[in-house]
């Protein structure tokens, strides 16, 4: 990448962000989350759980950055406060991609130029790991909830089962191409636009079993952590339903923000929409549950994607290999 089509990148990347979160936080709802935070000064149980969300925070991505170095350990050795930098720096970048798949291209910026193309194969299976622990525990609890005869926001009983099936499907599918990432990367060279790709995405044959595993495990630890938020937030604004139903239904809000594209203006609307239609029918409060999910959106998207888009204009980046 040139210096200027990299500054062009930069600026562009940080101006998108800029754009995207100063005409959502201009939307009601955020107008509606600020009013009601500023009504909650006597409140000290609403103080003790943003704090303690503010600092899981750290945790989750935390969790994330330790996660991505030890997958660049075959493509470049990087210590922990870089990739710790480079993980929110992706974060700017994955605000404006659907889904957020866009995250590992402001990542791999940090590592050497000749390394990036090997670093990009390497960090999408820690977003294929991430992926199949949402899946896998969003089809276990749409899988209770049905089993517990817990009402769905969706009146035909075939739904739900089709859903879980498919996520089902879908999760073995995950599987399989995150623990053979072999058989990844021959599905990858059939499309002919990567086939130029064979020599980096040999990378992917560097990971033994356990290690993929102990990956795995870590996604494991950050859903926990980013869930327990959710959680916390949920009591402290009074719209989640009984702890236990709460703990089945959080995964199945993940799980539909995964599998529906979102981009941009769309994510926190899905989202939201997907908590309410959830949580209603088992006594949640509508309010309370915009509130805990547009809070959660902040903490955990908005105030890195901010840091991130800061940190890629600032950052020192390499635009030429080593000779």
């Amino acid at each position: 990448m040139g210096r200027t089509l990299l500054l062009v990148f930069r600026w562009g990347i940080f101006l998108l962000a800029c754009l995207f979160l100063y005409t959502h936080l201009s939307a009601d709802k955020s107008r509606q989350v600020f009013h009601a935070l500023q009504h909650a000064g006597a409140n000290s149980d609403l103080h003790g759980a943003l704090i303690t969300a503010l600092l899981l925070m750290g945790v989750n991505w935390g969790i994330e950055s330790y996660k991505w170095r030890w997958l660049m350990v075959p493509v470049e050795r990087i210590g922990p406060w870089r990739a710790l930098v480079a993980t929110i720096a992706g974060t700017s970048v994955g605000l404006i991609t659907p889904n957020r798949t866009g995250e590992f291209l402001g990542r791999v910026l940090f590592l050497a130029p000749e390394n990036r193309v090997r670093g990009g194969f390497a960090t999408a299976l820690g977003s294929i790991a991430q992926f199949v622990v949402t899946l896998v525990l969003g089809g276990m609890g749409l899988l209770a909830m049905r089993l517990l005869h817990r009402p769905l926001p969706w009146s035909s009983g075939w739904i739900p089962t089709m859903l879980v099936s498919l996520t089902a499907l879908v999760s073995i599918g995950a599987l399989l191409l995150y623990l053979y990432p072999g058989l990844l990367r021959q599905l990858l060279l059939l499309l002919p636009f990567l086939k130029r790709l064979e020599k980096p995405s040999g990378v992917l044959h560097a990971y033994a079993r356990h290690e993929l595993l102990a990956v795995l495990l870590l996604s494991l630890l950050r859903y926990t952590v980013f869930a327990g938020q959710f959680v916390l937030l949920l009591r402290a604004f009074g719209g989640g339903a009984i702890l236990s139903d709460t703990l089945l239904v959080i995964p199945v809000i993940y799980l539909v923000s995964t599998l529906v594209p979102t981009m941009m203006l769309t994510e926190l609307g899905v989202r939201g929409s997907a908590a309410v239609a959830l949580f209603a029918p088992l006594g949640g409060v509508d309010a309370g549950v915009l509130l805990a999910t547009t809070v959660l959106w902040l903490i955990n998207i908005v105030l890195p994607a901010l840091a991130g888009s800061v940190i890629l204009i600032v950052a020192r980046i390499r635009t030429k290999q080593l000779a």
